[in-house]
């Protein structure tokens, strides 16, 4: 009946341009004999059919389910007019004026793929850069939208009859791969040293080099990677002087599982996370002994480690190479370098030699690194392979920049329900650093069609992402105090309203009084939030420097305890540091001199680290606490504890410092104090948590932080809070550290609008 055959038009948004979203619904279509047309739109995909009702009802159920790599937030039926199309085709993009569709991570290159890489008579056979619609570079390749081939970095690169073929067959796997590509059209790939081309094969004489001992600067999706043959002692130890980087673990790389497996064990969540499209870094227990350089990541018990994710990665791992180091290519604190000519600059002092490639990287990505702990992956940076996925809000928010704090800095740009988190920026502590900030804030501001009516930032006067706020003209600017934005973080990817009780443990944050901030029990909803405990204050000797140098904290701790009897301590610290020096610390701590105040858990972790002679000074941020954790030993032991009750509790450090030391002066075992320590901090919070459950009935707990980065703390305070009738909400989405607080400024900033 002619009744029958009718007209719909469906508008699809989501990840839905860039992993073969129109291939896949032409194949529907030839599937289900519906006609009609598909095209991107710059809000997403724009779908017209015509059909029997049947066929239409079957066509609209099944474009659901696929293909793996879409993310389908939305999508409406529109009745149309029957045109009488006499087949379905994929029509050309067009633009409108919502631009809202999203964008499509880079994702790791698919196992179709390498196994035509590995096949001799395959024509891309050793192509390092080999994709197809299912695989490959995403977000790292695109200037603008909708994502055609003229909007990316192969802009250049014409395709060649074979390669145009797939591009235009339906049945091919490459139907419409943007980035689509062969030896003859494609990108190439050459060695250099710091002079001029290396001939020969490039891969083979870089694998050759790297076992020789060198240090190759290797381009790849998001950046440069510094590599070395992880095996090599010299060559990892001379990585270090070159990048001056002392201590901080580097990322390992290996072409199997079975190669990882040899140092390093991986839980089923561990194997999950390290074979996913995404790729991330994952942080994995050591296995001992190992093969492993020591200097690779002294002083830990893990090792950060991913699997291949380009072509050029395997072609390079092959070679018999159980791991080579892969660290972000950069000058320390300084953002991944990504063009070939910023390579050969600021690379020359520390690689030998260059292994580079003519595709453009229009958006600089570091690799993302997860930590799988109690039962879920932690986030400890978010960046390539989840950016630009946003993080979707329980309501509509205004349109707004919220410009995170200023170390792991991201930001987060809204839009409707979605939160837009930026890539990994870094420490926002010198030029390079400030201006990836701001024009990765441009880029994607562009990308994603988003002007905001309101910019956020963090309360501390001095952060550079605080002053780039100020700095925005004609545009409403609100303030967020660092330790309400981590909670409301938290309660933003649980999709949590109402008052909570927030756990904000972290290094630093600018407190409402001016004091440093770190060490905080509040009573939080989107609104406001009320300080309900806290660790007592202790002075910061030379303010900044004591974050690179504990003892000075350790130093602090000992005089509010002890006064000057601390001069009779048996203690390692205080024979290790010179009595002039240390009076110095007490009179300035006395006269108040450059002596902030904070209630900062972590410092007092670098505090306790220095007291037991574990490390009186750091080369990273975080680094005390991080070996005060990988000592830890069994225990159910702990120290006393106390905090002082009123309107807001106060949180007394003497007892606890007071059992440090004595167990010292007794010689017991560090890794049985570092244990009791962190079992006093489950059991103290824990217990406050209670007090405050019992004045205002509250019963829900979100933790956030840097601190939750420790898994002991993290997974104690999980399990003691459950098993006291809590629920407990942690983060999974975005960092617990500072990597994670746009996020909580853009919903704080969203309510403090709605209520004006």
């Amino acid at each position: 009946m002619e009744g029958d055959y009718i007209a719909r038009r469906l508008e699809i948004s989501g990840i839905v341009q860039g992993v073969g979203f129109r291939p896949f619904v032409y194949r529907l279509a030839a599937e289900t004999g519906i006609k009609g047309e598909v095209a991107n739109t710059s809000s997403g995909v724009s779908v017209i059919i015509e059909g029997g009702r049947c066929e239409i009802d079957s066509f609209c159920s099944s474009i659901l389910h696929g293909p793996p790599l879409a993310q389908i937030t939305g999508m409406s039926i529109h009745n149309e007019t029957v045109k009488g199309y006499d087949s379905f085709c994929i029509a050309g993009s067009r633009k409108n004026s919502d631009r809202s569709t999203l964008i499509s991570p880079d994702i790791s290159v698919c196992g179709d793929c390498i196994r035509e890489m590995s096949n001799p008579d395959d024509r891309r056979h050793n192509y390092p850069f080999i994709n197809c619609t299912n695989c490959g570079p995403r977000y790292s390749i695109i200037a603008d939208l909708p994502y055609d081939r003229p909007n990316t970095s192969m802009k250049g690169f014409r395709m060649c009859n074979e390669c145009q073929k797939e591009f235009d067959d339906p049945a091919n796997r490459r139907f419409h791969a943007q980035p689509n590509a062969c030896p003859r059209c494609g990108p190439g790939i050459k060695l250099y040293d710091n002079n001029s081309e290396v001939p020969g094969d490039a891969i083979e004489a870089a694998a050759s080099l790297l076992k020789k001992g060198h240090i190759i600067a290797l381009k790849g999706i998001g950046g440069f990677h510094l590599a070395v043959d992880a095996e090599n002692s010299r060559a990892v130890m001379l990585l270090r002087q070159r990048k001056h980087r002392e201590e901080r673990p580097f990322a390992l790389m290996s072409y199997s599982l079975k190669d990882i497996q040899r140092f390093a064990f991986a839980t089923p969540e561990g194997e999950a996370l390290l074979k996913s499209a995404q790729r991330p870094v994952v942080i994995l227990e050591k296995r001992n002994p190992n093969s492993i350089a020591q200097g690779v990541s002294p002083s830990n018990n893990t090792l950060g480690v991913m699997l291949p994710y380009t072509p050029l990665h395997y072609l390079l791992l092959r070679h018999g190479f159980t791991a080579l180091v892969m660290t972000s290519a950069n000058i320390s604190n300084e953002p991944i370098v990504i063009s070939n000519e910023e390579a050969f600059k600021r690379l020359a002092g520390i690689a030998d030699y260059f292994l580079v490639h003519d595709r453009d990287i229009y958006n600089r990505s570091d690799d993302s690194v997860i930590r799988p702990v109690a039962g879920a992956a932690r986030f400890i940076r978010r960046s390539r392979g989840y950016v630009p996925t946003p993080v979707f809000l329980r309501q509509d928010v205004p349109r707004m920049l919220a410009c995170g704090a200023e170390l792991k800095n991201t930001f987060c740009l809204t839009k409707g329900n979605k939160a837009f988190l930026s890539q990994h920026i870094g420490d926002l502590e010198n030029a390079p650093t400030y201006d990836f900030f701001t024009s990765s804030i441009e880029q994607m501001k562009k990308l994603l069609d988003i002007t905001p009516d309101i910019i956020v930032c963090d309360q501390h006067p001095n952060y550079l992402s605080s002053t780039y706020a100020q700095s925005q003209q004609g545009i409403r600017k609100v303030h967020v105090q660092h330790h309400h934005a981590h909670i409301v973080s938290c309660m933003a990817e649980n999709t949590l309203e109402g008052k909570i009780i927030g756990l904000a443990f972290d290094g630093l944050g600018y407190g409402t009084d001016g004091a440093m901030w770190g060490g905080e029990v509040l009573i939080a909803d989107e609104r406001s939030f009320i300080r309900k405990a806290h660790l007592a204050y202790a002075p910061m000797p030379g303010g900044a420097v004591a974050i690179r140098e504990p003892w000075r904290m350790a130093i602090s701790y000992l005089y509010r305890t002890f006064g000057r009897d601390l001069f009779g301590l048996d203690l390692p610290l205080l024979k290790e540091i010179d009595e002039k020096r240390l009076n110095i610390i007490i009179q300035t701590i006395t006269n108040k001199v450059n002596t902030p105040n904070t209630s900062s858990l972590g410092r007092l972790f670098d505090g306790i680290a220095a007291i037991i002679g574990l490390r009186n000074t750091v080369s990273y941020e975080g680094q005390a606490a991080m070996e005060l954790e990988t000592i830890c030993k069994d225990t159910r032991e702990s120290y006393d504890y106390k905090w002082s009750n009123g309107e807001t509790f106060n949180v007394l450090l003497e007892p606890i410092i007071s059992g440090v030391v004595q167990d010292v002066t007794k010689g017991a075992d560090p890794s049985i104090i570092s244990r009791k320590f962190h079992n006093t901090l489950i059991t103290l919070f824990t217990e406050i948590c209670e007090e405050v459950r019992t004045e205002t009935g509250l019963n829900r707990v979100a933790m956030s932080g840097g601190v939750f980065q420790n898994a002991i703390i993290l997974k104690g305070l999980i399990q003691a809070l459950s098993e006291k009738g809590f629920h407990v909400f942690t983060h999974r989405l975005v960092p617990t550290n500072d990597g994670g607080i746009c996020l909580g400024q853009a919903v704080i900033a969203a309510q403090m609008h709605w209520d004006r």
